[in-house]
């Protein structure tokens, strides 16, 4: 009959702690990245489509370089043009609140306004 190694299971059900989503942490590297991006832009109804995409796949590159294994990331930017009307936006989720979090950040100038928000969501 074979022995039963005893040796401890090596799968974590958890990140570790230096592998979490930290919203806290990460977010001047969001606000960097709008501010680089938009900084220098007017808004224009006919590139507003192509630069929210650029700037969402920037964006979730500069997140996935991070070492956060495990985690899918997930990137909603919205731009708009600055005409002093208001915007409400909002976001429902089912997840681990130990696990799992976001983070949201605005950028405002004279004819252009954004919110980007990333949502960092543990795969198990």
């Amino acid at each position: 009959m074979s022995e039963i190694p005893n040796e401890q299971p090596r799968y974590s059900i958890r990140p570790h702690f230096s592998q979490k989503f930290r919203p806290i942490e990460l977010q001047e590297l969001l606000n960097t990245t709008l501010r680089e991006e938009l900084d220098d832009k007017e808004y224009s109804s006919e590139t507003v489509p192509s630069l929210t995409k650029e700037i969402s796949d920037q964006i979730r590159e500069k997140f996935k370089q991070l070492d956060l294994p495990r985690y899918k990331i997930l990137v909603q930017v919205i731009i708009g043009e600055a005409r002093g009307g208001g915007v409400k936006i909002a976001a429902r989720c089912f997840w681990d609140n130990d696990t799992d979090s976001y983070l949201t950040a605005h950028y405002m100038s004279k004819s252009i306004f954004a919110v980007a928000t990333v949502f960092g969501v543990y795969y198990y």
